[in-house]
């Protein structure tokens, strides 16, 4: 990867919807030039998805929290491929420390994340954190 290379990141990351004309004119390359490097960088994994940053709580999902779940084995809930299709979850991370893995989740209420909370507890204890603000969201990733 070199600086052009960056410099497409940064924009994209930006604002993913930048046409390869303007993306050209940003970066002082040709487009056919800027589409065959962005072409790239998706074929390399660099690039993963172009996405919506969605606010949850305006989504009618005001009610996020990470979960951290202390669970081992076959009834793993990183073993478990369904989990990953529950609509409350928006991440699953496996991590070190005294969890196994980290959720970080979204509802509409209360009763909702109860009913999360008992559902993830037969995988083990699960141990939750109420997110109250996010000072910073969301970060464009600045490749090294």
């Amino acid at each position: 990867m070199d600086a052009v290379d960056r410099r497409l990141l940064a924009e994209l990351q930006a604002d993913a919807r930048l046409s390869y004309n303007e993306l050209s004119r940003r970066v002082s390359l040709s487009a056919p030039a800027v589409a065959e490097r962005v072409r790239r960088l998706e074929a390399d994994g660099v690039i993963s998805g172009y996405h919506a940053h969605v606010d949850p709580t305006r989504a009618g999902l005001p009610i996020t929290a990470l979960v951290q779940v202390q669970c081992y084995g076959p009834r793993c809930v990183l073993r478990d491929p369904e989990v990953a299709t529950w609509p409350e979850v928006l991440q699953l991370h496996r991590v070190t420390g005294g969890a196994c893995c980290v959720l970080l989740v979204a509802v509409a209420t209360m009763a909702e994340f109860e009913a999360l909370c008992d559902r993830l507890g037969g995988y083990g204890p699960p141990a939750s954190s109420m997110i109250l603000s996010s000072p910073v969201p969301w970060r464009p990733l600045l490749p090294s």
